[in-house]
């Protein structure tokens, strides 16, 4: 009766199934147990950081008007007017840092635009905007951008644009970047798109607040990360062994980059100070501990890439076990790390390159100084994100042998649950129903 149940269903489904719920093999009682043992403890305590370390909003404090701290308000371009730059009196414009007329600036025609202020209490006010022909940004009728507004300056001096509003072309990109996923991933998409939310959430609704608001930054990212790597896993792979498996490698390997972070940090003296944004997050919040900040940055920055690797190690043992249910655990390891192998190689490629395309304007800035290697990777500036590459690579290229151990370990241990909980759809079964039918 078992048999003709089987070969009814189609294969595709059997496929189906078996990824959209979890492994082909589940575990056994006996090790859920074990499983549970060691991840409700751990879920209970990330759970309990939350509540107690939970910010309830970034502090209030007074805007500096530098940088990002400046109070801004959207608005558009109505009109721009070709003027000779030399009958332009610069002196009583407001102009903004990327379009202030350099002193003794070649003759030409500038653009005088005028601006509306769209937002705010200020709205429909306009004001004049010179641009430098030369300028990197260039201004054109009915273009929408982002305006500062300094109410200490003159009347007139009081807005000047500061960038240009990108909000459509991002959003579009996004929206792209969505139909794709779900296109291709269809509910997995859906669900990998949920739990992106959820970790932007958490990332700006606790991880940052919390830092403002003055409590250590390591155990904020070491709680924001954990609870982002419980909710993201079981999330888009289901409440199963496998994904259990995963969050234990994954947890694993981020002790280790939090350790080596903090031992190497530590040891080359980096103050987590080093650029216009840090300088001014130290000066509005000097309580904030700003290495601490940059260990917590490494701990955020690699748990991305650490869910993917663990995921992948723990599915490629999963999958060998289901082909072939008689290897061993020592089989296991081996044809897994194999394929992690390759999985380390890309991956820690990736990472460096990552890492040196964002930094890419400061290594042009040290060629374009002839600096000797040792002198540009001795600059903190430089120091910095090396020890955020080597610290994350370290912790990505362990977590795939511990990864393999423990998936091995798990799946070659349950021979009894596989068929007590695979159920009448496990191929075991049915082998062991037509052995049974061949004997006279």
């Amino acid at each position: 009766m078992t048999s003709p149940q089987i070969d009814s269903e189609p294969r595709g489904h059997q496929h189906g199934h078996s990824h959209s719920h979890g492994p082909a093999a589940p575990v056994s009682k006996h090790l859920r147990k074990v499983i549970a043992a060691v991840l409700i403890p751990f879920a209970t305590a990330v759970v309990v950081g939350l509540v107690v370390l939970w910010p309830g909003g970034a502090p209030p404090h007074e805007r500096t008007g530098v940088g990002f701290d400046r109070q801004t308000q959207q608005a558009k371009v109505v009109k721009v007017d070709k003027v000779d730059c030399k009958d332009v009196n610069a002196a009583q414009m407001p102009i903004s840092g990327e379009t202030t007329p350099p002193s003794g600036s070649a003759p030409g025609l500038c653009e005088k635009a005028t601006v509306e202020v769209t937002t705010g209490h200020d709205k429909g006010r306009t004001f004049v905007e010179i641009v430098q022909p030369d300028a990197p940004r260039q201004l054109r009728q009915g273009q929408g951008v982002v305006v500062a507004y300094a109410p200490d300056a003159p009347h007139d001096l009081q807005y000047s644009v500061t960038d240009v509003n990108r909000k459509f072309p991002m959003a579009l990109l996004a929206g792209i970047f969505a139909l794709v996923v779900v296109a291709v991933g269809r509910m997995r998409g859906v669900m990998a798109l949920v739990a992106l939310a959820v970790s932007f959430a958490v990332l700006t609704l606790f991880i940052l607040p919390a830092i403002l608001q003055g409590s250590n930054p390591l155990l904020v990212a070491v709680i924001g990360a954990s609870a982002i790597m419980l909710i993201a896993l079981y999330m888009c792979h289901g409440p199963t062994a496998r994904t259990s498996v995963a969050v234990i490698g994954t947890l694993i390997s981020l002790l280790l980059i939090g350790l080596l972070g903090s031992l190497f940090i530590g040891w080359a003296s980096l103050t987590g100070n080093t650029d216009d944004s840090t300088g001014l997050i130290h000066g509005l919040y000097p309580h904030i501990d700003m290495s601490g900040l940059l260990l917590a940055g490494v701990i955020i920055g690699s748990l991305g890439v650490l869910d993917d690797v663990t995921v992948t190690q723990t599915s490629a043992v999963w999958e060998l076990h289901q082909a072939n249910p008689t290897m061993g655990a020592r089989g296991l390891y081996r044809a897994g790390i194999r394929i992690g192998r390759d999985h380390i190689a890309s991956v820690v490629n990736t990472l460096v390159l990552a890492y040196a395309g964002a930094a890419l304007p400061l290594l042009l800035l040290f060629s374009i100084a002839r600096s000797s290697v040792g002198a540009v990777a001795n600059s903190e500036l430089v120091a910095e994100e090396i020890v955020r590459t080597l610290v994350g690579s370290i912790g990505l290229v362990a977590s795939v042998p511990v990864t393999t151990v423990l998936a091995a370990l798990v799946v070659s241990a349950d021979r009894t649950g596989l068929g007590a909980e695979a159920g009448a759809s496990a191929p075991v079964r049915t082998g062991r129903g037509r052995r049974r039918r061949a004997k006279p």
